[in-house]
C-alpha cells in the first residue's frame, strides 16, 4: 500500500488539476462512471452526472485516483443491473497496451515497467492500427479516430462514428476478430495451395483487406533479410535461401506468384506463418474492450493512480508520432522531492535521465519522484 503521506499529497494534487481542467466527456448526463483508489481501479461503478459542473465538482471533493467512463451510452447511465440501463450506442474502442507486445526487454525489467522500447514498439502498434486498419480498410476518417494516452503503458483509441454506434457486440467482435486476424486459415490466400502440380497463386501487394497486408509484410521481411523471416517461423536455411533469391521472389509476389518460396507442406507452413503474422500484428489490442458493450475505459486527460501521468489526448493522429508520454503527459512539477528507491531501471523524463537506482537514497523532481512513488519502487523519505 501507498504511504500514507503520499497519497495525501497525490490527492493534493489532484485537487488542483482537476479544479482547473475540464474532463468532462461528451453528452456527460448519458454515460457512466466508475472509480477507483490507489488499491483498486474500479472500486465502484453505475455514476452518473447530470452535467459537467456536478461532474468537476464530485472529482475536486472526492480525488479518485481512477476516473472510469463508458464509451457505451445510455438512459439511465445510473440503473442496475447493466441490462436496464438502456443502452443507447457505443464508440468503437481499441485498448493497446504494450504489456501485450512481449517484448524482450520486458523480460529484464518485467511487464510492470515501461522502457523507451516498449513506449516505441506500442506507439507503432497503434499507428499500424489506424494506418493499415481502421483508415483503409473500414473507411474510418482521421477526424474520427481520437488517440489518448493511456497514462501508462499504452494508448487508447476511439472511433466516433454513426454507423458503428448501433452496433451490438457480435459485429464488434467481428471488427475485432478481423484486426486480430482470428481464424484467418491459408485457404483464403492460396486458392490452388492444395492442387498438386499448379502453380501457387497468392495475394498481391496491391490486393485489399489481409492478402494486400500479408504480401506486403512478407516483402518487408524479406527486405529486412533472414532473421526478420526466421521471426515468422521460417527456418534458418530456408530464410537463407528466399534472401538470396529475393529480387525474384519480390518479383514474383507482385504479380501474385509464389510459386519461387518452394518448401514442403506448404498448406502446414503458410498457416503457421499467418498466425504468427495476425499475432505479432495484432497481439496489444485487448478484444474484451472492443467488443463488450458494457466495458468502460478510463476517461481521457485524467491523471493515472500507478503513474501520475496525464492520459493525454493527442490532437490528431499525426501527432502521435512525435508524442513522448514521459515528456508530454507530465502534469506535476513543483520542487523537488526525497525518496528512497528499492530498485528500478534507468528511465528518462521530460528530457533528463534518473537512475539506475538500488536501495539509494535520492532527491528528485516532482513528477519523477511520484513515478516511482506510484509504481510502488520507491517510499518518501521524511
Amino acid at each position: 500500500m501507498l504511504q500514507p503521506e503520499v497519497v495525501a499529497i497525490v490527492k493534493k494534487l489532484l485537487k488542483g488539476y482537476y479544479s482547473k481542467t475540464d474532463v468532462s466527456p461528451s453528452r456527460i448526463e448519458r454515460r457512466e462512471f466508475g472509480f477507483g483508489s490507489f488499491e483498486k481501479k474500479i472500486d465502484f461503478r453505475h455514476v452518473s452526472f447530470r452535467n459537467g459542473i456536478d461532474f468537476k465538482r464530485y472529482l475536486v471533493e472526492n480525488t479518485p485516483a481512477f476516473i472510469n467512463c463508458s464509451p457505451s451510452e445510455y438512459e439511465r447511465p445510473d440503473a442496475r443491473p447493466m441490462e436496464n440501463k438502456g443502452w443507447l450506442g457505443r464508440e468503437l474502442v481499441f485498448d493497446l497496451d504494450a504489456t501485450d507486445l512481449k517484448l524482450k526487454c520486458q523480460s529484464e525489467h518485467g511487464t510492470d515497467w515501461v522502457c523507451q522500447e516498449c513506449f516505441d514498439g506500442i506507439k507503432q502498434q497503434a499507428l499500424h492500427l489506424v494506418e493499415d486498419f481502421l483508415v483503409p480498410d473500414f473507411g474510418f476518417s482521421l477526424e474520427e479516430i481520437k488517440v489518448n494516452f493511456s497514462g501508462n503503458r499504452g494508448y487508447h483509441i476511439h472511433v466516433n462514428n454513426e454507423e458503428i454506434f448501433r452496433l451490438d457486440g457480435n459485429a464488434r467482435k467481428s471488427i475485432s476478430d478481423y484486426i486480430t486476424g482470428n481464424n484467418i486459415i491459408a485457404g483464403s490466400f492460396f486458392p490452388t495451395l492444395d492442387q498438386r502440380g499448379t502453380k501457387v497463386y497468392g495475394p498481391k501487394p496491391t490486393d485489399f483487406g489481409w492478402g494486400g497486408k500479408f504480401a506486403r509484410s512478407f516483402i518487408s521481411a524479406l527486405n529486412s533479410g533472414a532473421p526478420a523471416l526466421q521471426e515468422l517461423g521460417i527456418e534458418q536455411s530456408l530464410a537463407r535461401k528466399l534472401e538470396r533469391n529475393k529480387a525474384e521472389v519480390i518479383l514474383g509476389i507482385s504479380n501474385g506468384n509464389w510459386g519461387k518460396v518452394t518448401i514442403p507442406k506448404k498448406e502446414e507452413f503458410w498457416n503457421a506463418v499467418i498466425k504468427r503474422m495476425a499475432v505479432r500484428i495484432s497481439d496489444p489490442i485487448d478484444a474484451g474492450v472492443t467488443n463488450d458493450i458494457y466495458h468502460m475505459i478510463r476517461l481521457p486527460n485524467t491523471i493515472h493512480g500507478d503513474t501520475g501521468l496525464n492520459g493525454t489526448v493527442l490532437d490528431s493522429v499525426k501527432d502521435l508520432q512525435d508524442f513522448d508520454p514521459m515528456s508530454d503527459a507530465v502534469v506535476f512539477s513543483n520542487g523537488t522531492m526525497k525518496v528512497h528507491v528499492k530498485k528500478c531501471p534507468g528511465f528518462s523524463m521530460k528530457g533528463e535521465s534518473f537512475g539506475p537506482y538500488e536501495d539509494k537514497d535520492v532527491e528528485l523532481p516532482q513528477y519523477a519522484a511520484l513515478y516511482l512513488l506510484l509504481k510502488r519502487v520507491a517510499i518518501l523519505k521524511g
